[in-house]
């Protein structure tokens, strides 16, 4: 077993002192953490999708840019297995900012995403955006006492109240585990804005508990499927108050309180593929072209303690295709719902569908439609449209409604270059057009179909496990009134491209 070092002295290009003084003060991932995240042992019958799926387990984790295992030698009855990994650097001190819809957010930190090796993320530090201004602390170990067990705990101090989170449970980690369990709790107070064409027109305060148990269990994988079942109670209340000298911008939401349980099923196909340049810039990408859906139904009744009698429903799926040579569609789609004596309740069912094509060895042409419908959505919801949902030449949360559509046609170059062995160059030239119908919980109607134009310039990390690409984006809206500005200047952090 090999654990590389963020940069690798043997390119003669990453051989400088700089690079070399980097990777002294990084400390590696510890061989133990790598090892446990292995689906084999020494012993064991060779199984090549086994080894796959460790491969894409390895890979999932953002202190890790990579990671191989590979046969080296076979007498006949053993084979001998080689793993690799590469690291990047976890190490985050110091001012983060990014731009988005014409609005600043920002933040000083420490955070450490593999502290002393062990795979375990902790960070602190002080954050604003539109919203808010907080304290953040939060501490999450993915394999706590060597284990598949997660265990994960926020605390937040907010110029508008708090925020804590405990969650510990043991996962379906791999498509052959058989058992699965935990429980999650939440406790919130803040204040939750309203906005209006670009501008917040109204807040009121949620203070919110939330809390959940739930097991699982599977045959494992079966003749390329796995099935899993899972069932658990939940417990949640919302409770509402007017902020003191704000106006509400729209009723004030219901109080809610619903306690249930429920019963979930999930099915996986296991088509899986290793690709480059598709999300990422020059990185390795686990693409699942299998089938993926499953569902979640629940019943919360007042002699439970719920403030209603309430069918809980949930369901989602996706799938992939390819369409010759280098052509690709997938599709993803989800919905969620109550069911109450007097019909649907917070209803709300969303599609989107991603189409990529290589139109040359440096260029892809990508496409992406998304929608969303809803019924009876409660008060303290916003079905929005803006900068930061994808319309990148208007504000943040610029139109709002009962439904909404956004198309984004994009041409990708990858120029090849790889300045000071830390960025993979790419950049984009797009389109994007989107709208709402229907009237929103404030009063706000669509303004009608809103486009815009931009270039944008990709930067792909290949050291860093803090955000994959980094977007540098100029884009030219193409209607809407005198209150827009001309150019919208978005810079931010995306996992994918």
């Amino acid at each position: 077993m090999t654990v590389g070092d963020i940069f690798d002295p043997s390119i003669p290009a990453e051989d400088k002192w700089l690079y070399r003084t980097a990777n002294k003060l990084h400390i590696n991932t510890r061989q133990p953490i790598v090892r446990n995240q292995l689906l084999f042992k020494s012993g064991e019958p060779y199984v090549q999708r086994v080894v796959q799926e460790s491969e894409r387990i390895l890979r999932s984790n953002d202190y890790m840019y990579d990671a191989w295992i590979r046969p080296v030698a076979y007498d006949g009855k053993t084979v001998d297995l080689e793993v690799r990994t590469r690291d990047t650097w976890t190490l985050n001190p110091g001012i983060n900012f990014s731009r988005q819809g014409g609005a600043n957010s920002s933040s000083v930190e420490l955070e450490e995403r593999n502290l002393l090796g062990n795979g375990q993320r902790l960070s602190f530090g002080w954050s604003n955006d539109v919203d808010r201004t907080s304290l953040d602390f939060a501490f999450f170990d993915p394999h706590f006492h060597s284990t598949w067990t997660r265990l994960g705990v926020v605390y937040s101090d907010a110029d508008d109240g708090s925020t804590k989170a405990l969650r510990i449970d043991r996962p379906f980690y791999a498509l052959d585990t058989r058992r699965a369990g935990g429980g999650y709790l939440f406790d919130s107070i803040r204040n939750e804005p309203r906005y209006a064409y670009g501008h917040k027109v109204g807040e009121y305060q949620q203070d919110e508990q939330f809390a959940e148990l739930y097991g699982g269990w599977s045959r494992g994988w079966t003749d390329g499927w796995v099935r899993r079942w899972t069932a658990g109670a939940t417990y949640s209340r919302k409770q509402y108050a007017d902020v003191a000298g704000s106006p509400l911008g729209g009723p004030l939401p219901a109080d809610m309180e619903l306690a249930y349980p429920w019963l979930g099923f999930d099915l996986v196909e296991d088509i899986y593929e290793e690709r480059t340049n598709q999300d990422q810039i020059e990185r390795t990408e686990d693409v699942l072209l299998g089938l993926r859906a499953g569902g979640r139904i629940g019943y919360a009744a007042d002699a439970l303690g719920s403030d209603r009698n309430a069918m809980m429903l949930s369901a989602h799926a996706q799938n992939g295709w390819d369409y010759g040579r280098e052509r690709s569609l997938f599709v993803t789609t989800a919905a969620t719902a109550r069911v109450e004596d007097d019909g649907l309740r917070n209803a709300v069912l969303s599609a989107e569908a991603r189409f990529y094509a290589r139109t040359s060895d440096n260029t892809k042409f990508f496409a992406t439609v998304n929608g969303a419908v809803t019924e009876a959505l409660d008060a303290n919801q916003q079905l929005l449209l803006g900068g930061e949902e994808g319309l990148r030449g208007y504000p943040l949360r610029y139109q709002a409604g009962t439904s909404r559509a956004l198309l984004t046609l994009e041409q990708r170059y990858y120029t090849g270059w790889y300045p000071f062995r830390l960025f993979h160059v790419a950049g984009a030239a797009f389109f994007d057009m989107g709208r709402t119908w229907g009237t929103d919980v404030t009063g706000a109607t669509s303004d009608g179909l809103l486009k815009d134009v931009g270039v944008g310039l990709r930067l792909g990390s290949s050291r860093s496990a803090f955000g994959n690409v980094v977007h540098i984006d100029l884009a030219f809206p193409l209607d809407g009134g005198d209150d827009i500005d001309s150019v919208q200047f978005v810079v931010e952090t995306k996992v994918r491209f």
